[in-house]
């Protein structure tokens, strides 16, 4: 009716062409269609011939149907993001939207809730190597058992260069991560942490930390001149953060997809399979090329990623350290350390070793027995 208004005002000359599609809302072009249609069949010409027709870009039921029973049978609580990846390795052609859409329509899938008010993000840095976050997770990775995830990776990629499951997160295992990207990438500017007492003193719960009084971890990364940076809100350190939301949506389900169920396995399986296929999909470019990594060219690692104390020797000439008495063997350099001041390195490993000034003057297993090793090691 409101056509036919407007194409009688238009034969009328009180409306111009231009106007009377302005008033339709569709183009000159669309109007002059229209008209065409509505001088030929009347109004049933203005009816889209469209509707009621299949698309041939339509899906076909079988294919539906597969893709459903696929998501229902073996990956159901997946994310539709995570699934569609397993989708992709498995040469699926569809897109994202359709593979969401066909899902949720099926109701093997909710609808995720509307996103709060934009927020703005903080901007990454622009090299990678420049800033490095480490955080851990404790999570039920594996059936039944409660680890931490301890991960290590850039803030200007959000690759993943370092991630393992440990018993219980603390200073050696983010040695441990430290250790790996060094090792494989190089130094790196600074590190961005949580306020755990690993890596700061604080002098209450929720406060500000204590620089005076630095941890094992922070002396370590002073060492290397490596700095290092508190988070003081958990948006803080909100790339991070997401990270773990997916890991955690993730990772347990790839576990289980691939039977796993031992910590030793879960850490192979991390390193090999899952690690490279998450940057794959979700590492981003740095936004300058280039790297802000330097070569590690500063000695034993080893000895500066580790615990140290300082110990006196007592008059049998050993050293306690913890519940372990350390012996120190005969030295041709001198008769006996008793009184002297060493400093006893405790590694990731579980090893120790004492050290008198830049010499070690013997090395230990975890149980605090003495491992023999060769002269020039001890230079």
């Amino acid at each position: 009716m409101r056509f036919e208004e407007v194409y009688e005002r238009w034969t009328e000359h009180r409306l111009t062409q231009e106007e009377a599609a302005e008033l339709l809302g569709v183009s000159e072009r669309q109007f002059r269609r229209q008209c065409r249609r509505y001088e030929s069949d009347g109004l049933d010409g203005l009816i889209d011939r469209r509707l009621g027709q299949v698309s041939t870009r339509r899906a076909p039921v079988d294919e539906v149907l597969r893709l459903v029973n696929q998501y229902r049978d073996r990956y159901g609580g997946w994310s539709v993001k995570h699934f569609y990846s397993k989708y992709r390795e498995q040469k699926g052609a569809r897109s994202y939207n359709f593979v969401r859409l066909t899902l949720q329509r099926e109701g093997v899938v909710e609808k995720a809730k509307r996103r709060g008010a934009h927020r703005r993000k903080r901007e990454r840095k622009p090299l990678m190597g420049m800033m490095l976050h480490q955080d851990g997770s404790r999570h039920e990775w594996l059936p039944g058992q409660q680890h931490d995830l301890i991960v290590t990776l850039d803030d200007a990629t959000s690759a993943i260069y370092s991630a393992f499951l440990v018993d219980e997160e603390g200073t050696m295992s983010s040695f441990a991560g430290v250790a790996e990207v060094i090792t494989q990438f190089g130094l790196f500017n600074s590190l961005y942490t949580d306020r755990g007492t690993h890596y700061w003193h604080t002098a209450k719960v929720g406060g500000k930390v204590d620089l005076d009084h630095p941890t094992q971890f922070h002396r370590a990364m002073s060492q290397l001149g490596i700095e290092m940076i508190p988070a003081y809100s958990p948006e803080a350190r909100g790339r991070c953060e997401r990270v773990f939301g997916t890991l955690q949506a993730r990772l347990p389900k790839e576990l289980a997809d691939a039977g796993i169920t031992e910590l030793a396995q879960a850490n192979r399986f991390l390193k090999r399979r899952f690690l490279p296929a998450y940057n794959r999909e979700f590492m981003v470019p740095a936004a300058e090329p280039g790297s802000a990594f330097v070569p590690w060219i500063g000695g034993s690692l080893r000895d500066i990623l580790c615990v140290q104390e300082e110990r006196v020797v007592r008059a049998d000439n050993c050293v306690v350290y913890g519940n372990k008495l350390l012996q120190i063997p005969a030295d041709r350099h001198r008769c006996h350390y008793v009184k002297a001041k060493v400093r006893v390195h405790e590694y990731p490993s579980g090893q120790l070793a004492v050290f008198h000034g830049p010499r070690c003057l013997a090395q230990y297993d975890a149980t605090g027995k003495e491992r023999k090793f060769k002269t020039k090691d001890a230079a």
